[in-house]
């Protein structure tokens, strides 16, 4: 194989707000709650002082490997096609989830410099292995997300490095901006992220000058956004406000989305929307409040320590895509 997994080399770059709290991405021990609201969006909860099951404030989706008793488990796969398990807390696979925004699973990778993303949905076999072609468009650190709902649990991501080898060109990240284009559509931002609080953030698509304003549904919303943190890559997967067929959510030409990020920095957003029976994703660079000293300078890419399994085998240019 051409390609290798590993659970290791990211750096848990938590802002001030969590602590001086640092990991090493694999299987971390326990962490201090922290008061940290939900990554599916949900309130935040005070630290319960006996440590009773209760308590549900945690680090940002996305960071740690294992949480609450299930671990995100690469699995060894052929050439083109990315496998992976979820372990539950009896040490077997999950075999059984909800369904949330449409799907028992989604996978989002994302390269450590952003230059790269695809948003994918694999497919579960009877002994809990999830399989997909590879999502890795191209050679890089990449950061694979496990977004997922185990029945009668509660919503999780959890995280995991992986290293496609090859030649690599780190890119920059692209400015702070309120608009953007893809596939000949233009997308406006209004808002801001306010670090700590819920924050609403409008995405307004147009094609041609002209406003769109019959949006198709996907994964139950008239659009999908995640929003990942530069430098440790804190995954938040932000809810719309509406859903299709509510009696008062327009299918465009505006998609709102109440945001709320954990610390001041920078963040890049990922829009996802389907219109004329494609999805396309609109890409865009945020800052939150006033970014803390020593932040990565903006590009970086932190230096892997060493491959292990994956089974992805493309090496083309990073990119994005759906499944």
């Amino acid at each position: 194989m051409n390609t290798v997994t590993r659970l290791g080399g990211f750096a848990l770059g938590l802002a001030a707000v969590f602590g001086a709290a640092y990991g090493i991405g694999q299987v971390t021990g326990p962490a201090a709650p922290v008061a940290e609201s939900r990554h599916d969006g949900g309130a935040a909860h005070e630290p319960d002082p006996a440590g009773h099951a209760e308590a549900v404030d945690r680090f940002p989706g996305g960071l740690l490997v294992s949480d609450q008793g299930y671990t995100l488990e690469p699995v060894a796969a052929p050439a083109g096609e990315f496998a992976f398990r979820i372990g539950g807390p009896d040490g077997k696979p999950v075999t059984r989830y909800d369904v949330a925004h449409d799907k028992q699973m989604h996978l989002i990778v994302a390269r450590r410099d952003l230059s790269g993303f695809r948003h994918v949905h694999p497919d579960l076999t009877p002994d809990g292995t999830w399989r997909v072609a590879t999502p890795l468009a191209g050679p890089g650190q990449w950061r694979a997300f496990a977004d997922f709902t185990p029945i009668g649990g509660e919503p999780l991501t959890l995280g995991v490095d992986v290293t496609v080898p090859g030649a690599l060109t780190e890119r920059p990240l692209p400015a702070p901006t309120t608009s953007t284009t893809v596939d000949g559509y233009t997308v406006t931002l209004t808002g801001a992220p306010q670090p700590g609080r819920t924050s609403p953030l409008t995405l307004t698509i147009s094609r041609d000058g002209q406003p769109v304003t019959d949006l198709e549904p996907y994964l139950g919303a008239y659009g999908h956004l995640v929003a990942l943190r530069r430098g440790d890559l804190a995954y938040l997967h932000v809810h719309p406000d509406g859903v299709p067929g509510d009696g008062r959510t327009p299918p465009g030409p505006a998609v709102t989305f109440l945001a709320e990020v954990p610390s001041a920095g920078t963040y890049r957003l990922y829009l996802d929307f389907r219109h004329g029976g494609a999805v396309h994703t609109a890409e865009f660079t945020v800052v939150a409040g006033t970014p803390t000293t020593g932040t990565p300078p903006t590009g970086g890419e932190p230096t892997p320590s060493g491959p292990a399994p994956t089974g992805g085998t493309d090496h083309g240019t990073p990119g994005h895509g759906h499944n």
